[in-house]
């Protein structure tokens, strides 16, 4: 009885299907994770060159955002997931000509047109979980469903961990010895430099095929014809939705959680070279850690969700990250040298691999368990309500995905200023948390206080 409940009879195998979205569009948000540290190397950018990446990302969802929710208010669902899929796969083969030329611009441009593509997934996939069933079971819903993008995470942190990264990281001594060594097609430098580039290109063209695989499935899928709204006052308006302050609410959310989420994967990596003596091979695996957890807590919360309330415990999960915020801060080198209170010097041992981490590094990666619920809880309540406005409300609430390209920005700007203090060595990501830090206050507000659905609701 409680299946029927929580998917609409009758439309099973769509919602598995649709469910596999949440898969997919897993893969370029956590690859480029991966890119920001290979192409600091085989592009040699700077720490602030990078941050073009994350924001290509989000950019992407932000400038197509609006025009996908118009466009599923005229085609449906399903017509919408389409042509996602078929933006998704044409930016992934972007990435050939892109590793052919070395041209950091291409490269950007194939990440922009996967985003946009994935714009129109997650506005599609997530509105339509949403009302595939019992609206008091939305919640649950969504987040079983959105269970299925950790697992993407960390099908991709192991793509990119083997087939990415070389685990080749020259010193600077090495690079001028291979600077003055010459091939023939330039000097020994070049070459690495170009190979390191080829290792990026074939990964997203095995992905471009399974999402192109996807599409053809999912249009042979029998959809409810829930998106056939006929006159403009049935399809919502924009005006209508501020009538909403749990919806405008849940957009503020939303852009902060993605600042942290996005600022905390983006600079993962660098985070755990900078605080330890790993290479980016080793902080490969903690990202594939960090994933496993980020999975286990969807799973949990949609359990936990039977018996507390959402929004209340997105909550109590934003108040534990805001305390692992603070650890991660003052227990990295940066929090040691201008803090000085010791966490740094505390060190907890892996499991399995013979050496120890600072407990710092444990504690960012927990924060993926406690911030695993809060996308789909954000979302979930944000258009509670909304009716025939909730296509357009979901496209707006899409397009707060720019939080994370901002948040990102904010995070390296930060960090490359170290608040004003005169760091040792190289610029440290630490000093860029507590961005992240005011990301969890604001969203712990909208759990408790923002979240209670107004305005002139729908059933």
């Amino acid at each position: 009885m409680e299946n029927k409940k929580l998917i609409t009879p009758g439309y099973v195998m769509t919602f598995v299907l649709v469910t596999l979205l949440f898969f997919l569009w897993s893969w370029p948000n956590t690859l480029n994770d991966f890119l920001i540290t290979q192409f600091k190397k085989s592009l040699e950018l700077s720490l602030a060159q990078t941050g073009f990446l994350p924001f290509a990302l989000k950019t992407g969802y932000f400038c197509l955002s609006i025009p996908a929710g118009l466009y599923m208010q005229r085609k449906g669902y399903k017509a919408g997931i389409l042509f996602g899929l078929l933006l998704f796969a044409a930016g992934c083969l972007l990435f050939y000509p892109a590793a052919s030329t070395q041209e950091y611009i291409l490269f950007l441009g194939g990440i922009f047109v996967m985003a946009g593509g994935c714009a129109f997934l997650e506005i599609g996939a997530n509105s339509f979980v949403v009302s595939l069933g019992d609206k008091s079971t939305a919640e649950r819903r969504l987040n079983f469903a959105q269970s299925f993008n950790p697992i993407g995470n960390i099908l991709a942190s192991t793509a990119a961990t083997v087939f990415i990264f070389s685990g080749i990281e020259p010193t600077s001594q090495a690079i001028e010895e291979m600077k003055r060594t010459i091939t023939a097609t330039g000097n020994a430098y070049s070459d690495f430099l170009k190979a390191e580039n080829a290792r990026v290109f074939p990964v997203y063209i095995a992905l471009a095929a399974v999402v192109l695989l996807v599409a053809l499935l999912i249009r042979r899928a029998k959809f409810p014809e829930v998106a056939a709204e006929k006159t403009s006052a049935e399809k919502g308006s924009f005006r209508a939705l501020l009538k909403y302050p749990h919806w405008w609410g849940a957009i503020i959310s939303q852009f902060f959680y993605l600042g942290a989420q996005l600022g905390t994967w983006s600079y993962i990596v660098l985070y755990i070279t900078q605080n330890s003596d790993l290479g980016e091979k080793a902080a490969g695996g903690f990202v594939i850690a960090n994933m496993i957890l980020f999975m286990t807590g969807r799973f949990v919360a949609t359990w936990l969700m039977k018996y507390f309330k959402p929004a209340r415990l997105m909550g109590v999960y934003a108040i534990i990250n805001l305390c692992l915020i603070v650890v991660v801060i003052l227990g990295s080198a940066w929090g040691e040298e201008h803090i000085g209170l010791g966490l740094h010097n505390i060190f907890l041992p892996v499991p399995f691999a013979g050496f120890s981490v600072p407990v710092s590094i444990y504690a960012l990666i927990f924060t993926a368990f406690f911030m695993s619920l809060m996308y789909p809880t954000n979302f979930a309540s944000g258009v509670k309500g909304l009716g025939p406005n909730a296509k357009l409300g979901a496209s707006i609430l899409v397009m707060s995905l720019i939080g994370g390209a901002i948040g990102s920005l904010i995070i390296s700007g930060l960090s490359a200023t170290g608040w004003g203090l005169i760091s040792s060595g190289e610029h440290q990501i630490a000093s860029g948390m507590c961005f992240v830090f005011l990301a969890y206050c604001v969203i712990a507000w909208y759990a408790f206080a923002g979240s209670r659905p107004r305005g002139p609701l729908y059933d």
